[in-house]
């Protein structure tokens, strides 16, 4: 389908830009009628538009989705009406859009997961399959619900692993700039100072003279290495699976980031499998979508190992106990569930365990890096005036003698 970039104006006078697909000019400006803006200029930029993927929206408007639909649904309002109030309260012109073309799709006799995979972009296959698992079983409302837990608290976390990075970014940031401006002006005139005294410079002094000399000979290489090194290995890690699996399998052993990252991973990752299962979705079939969740090369090929054995006719226990990522309670209490005919609220239990694992690692790791930073940039601080000032005492005192 044609695609048109279009300028319109709301109710409120305010012009509006987007991009929406339609066959026509006309079609154009029907669709823009049903969101409630006013066509004033458009022109057509190529076919498929939105259809190729969809818009990019954040989290928040994927949680106000979850959130209005599932409440409009759980009360009884049929689907296109809760999209048709949804896409005249966006926030957001491109998800307004989607919003749109979402209704006018269901409109048209498909349903809510069919309109939404026309969209990969905005709904990943993980949201499409639930919503479809959601139809299929008639419980829309409560896939919905959890969905929208679900995604609070990947906010939540996000929010808590920003703030946690904030700080040493701050401060590093701050006390790096001191001691360039230290190295690139204090220190040569010091060194400077010091050899027409014809003092001998202890050695860490001498260690900090050369590296100011280094500095302010090659100070554009080193601000664009780390630039450099980044490209370099993000495009190796996209082009080469076994950069990317080396790459992977690094994070993982990362002092203290390490194992909270797997712990991430693996919340996620369980936390999908036991809304899919909930949701009516089979173990292998929840197994092969949710594996996609993991972002980790390593731990994708464990669980892909994991969904093998289970297609063989083995228990998913013992699958997941073969992976070697998740620790003996864990593989217990999903052998009980299967043992007691109770999987689903197995799976919720492990759910709950991961997230409180999650969140109590990240505060531990919040509480030890404030201190572990003071003291690092204290010694990076601490040799750099040590090695400035001592030299100069040492010189004044011998002066008075």
């Amino acid at each position: 389908m044609t695609s048109f970039a279009y300028r319109a104006v709301d109710p409120h006078g305010q012009v509006v830009r987007g991009e929406l697909p339609a066959l026509t000019e006309a079609e154009l400006d029907a669709r823009l009628l049903q969101i409630g803006l006013q066509l004033l200029t458009c022109r057509r930029v190529g076919r498929g538009g939105l259809r190729r993927g969809g818009a990019r929206v954040g989290r928040r408007e994927l949680i106000n989705f979850c959130f209005h639909l599932g409440q409009a649904h759980k009360a009884g309002l049929p689907i296109l009406e809760a999209l048709a109030d949804l896409r005249d309260s966006a926030g957001h012109p491109a998800f307004r859009n989607v919003l749109a073309s979402l209704a006018l799709a269901v409109e048209g006799g498909s349903s809510l997961s069919q309109a939404m995979a026309a969209y990969p972009t905005t709904f990943d296959r993980v949201f499409v399959s639930l919503i479809r698992a959601g139809e299929q079983s008639g419980e829309l409302s409560a896939v919905l619900a959890k969905m929208t837990e679900t995604l609070k608290w990947q906010d939540e976390l996000a929010a808590q692993t920003k703030k946690l990075a904030l700080y040493p970014a701050f401060v590093g940031t701050v006390v790096m700039g001191v001691v360039f401006f230290l190295m690139l002006y204090v220190v040569p005139q010091l060194g400077e100072f010091l050899r027409n005294m014809g003092r001998e410079m202890p050695l860490h002094t001498r260690a900090l003279v050369a590296l100011s000399e280094f500095l302010m000979g090659w100070w554009y290489l080193v601000l664009a290495a780390p630039v450099a090194a980044f490209v370099t290995l993000r495009t190796l890690v996209a082009r080469d699976l076994r950069a990317r699996r080396a790459l992977d399998r690094l994070k993982l052993r990362v002092w203290l980031l390490g194992p909270i990252l797997e712990k991430i991973v693996m919340s996620r990752f369980v936390t999908y499998f036991q809304i899919m299962y909930a949701s009516g979705i089979t173990i292998v079939d929840a197994l092969k979508t949710s594996r996609d969740l993991a972002g980790n090369a390593v731990i994708a090929e464990a669980l892909e190992q994991a969904t093998a054995h289970v297609e063989q006719g083995n228990a998913l226990s013992a699958a997941l106990g073969r992976t070697g990522l998740f620790p003996p309670l864990v593989v217990r209490m999903v052998k009980m569930g299967e043992d007691i005919g109770q999987l689903e609220e197995s799976l919720l239990n492990v759910s709950y365990f991961y997230s409180r694992e999650v969140e109590e690692a990240v505060e531990r790791l919040q509480g030890m890096i404030e201190p572990a930073m003071t003291v690092v940039l204290g010694l990076i601080l601490g040799w750099v005036m040590m090695s400035v000032l001592g030299p100069i005492y040492d010189t004044i005192g011998n002066l008075g003698m």
